[in-house]
């Protein structure tokens, strides 16, 4: 026969640790998931903010510091700048999060690995970062504090 007087202080301490993270789970994860949302917006948002404030010195960065492959300079300046503001907006209010995060992830990419192979200057780790939090937001969503969820929950989505 068993003696159970052996695992009641395991069990306690199952019961303490549950305690404790039951709440972190419920609150901790939906924050930390807006939290990464808020920093990819002001990061984006900024960015494009910045580009339309002088457009022609816009211009000028795409055509002769970004030089940005395929794309001619001033569809390139655009795009880059309608994405960074359009799908910023779009990730904070977590609606289209996962389609809106890939024009951004596509950015990130090229900042990283065609302009800072070109350029000491944008070999930069902090957006592997930002390559991380969007590879998250495409594979997991925007969390339960969002449009998105909210539109899953009311077409039964979810």
């Amino acid at each position: 026969m068993a003696n159970t007087t052996d695992t009641a202080p395991s069990n306690a301490i199952a019961r303490l640790v549950s305690a404790i993270t039951r709440p972190l789970d419920a609150f901790g994860g939906p924050a930390a998931v807006l939290f990464l949302r808020i920093v990819i917006f002001l990061t984006f948002y900024r960015a494009g903010m910045t580009k339309i404030a002088d457009w022609d010195n816009t211009l000028l960065l795409f055509e002769y510091e970004y030089m940005v492959p395929i794309l001619p300079v001033a569809v390139a300046a655009f795009l880059g700048t309608v994405f960074e503001l359009g799908a910023s907006v779009l990730i904070l209010l977590g609606l289209f999060t996962r389609l809106a995060a890939v024009p951004l992830l596509v950015m990130s990419l090229v900042i990283q690995f065609v302009l800072g192979a070109r350029a000491a200057a944008y070999d930069n780790f902090e957006h592997y970062f930002w390559m991380a939090i969007l590879c998250y937001l495409i594979a997991k969503g925007a969390g339960v504090l969002s449009i998105d969820h909210l539109l899953a929950k009311r077409f039964g989505l979810k």
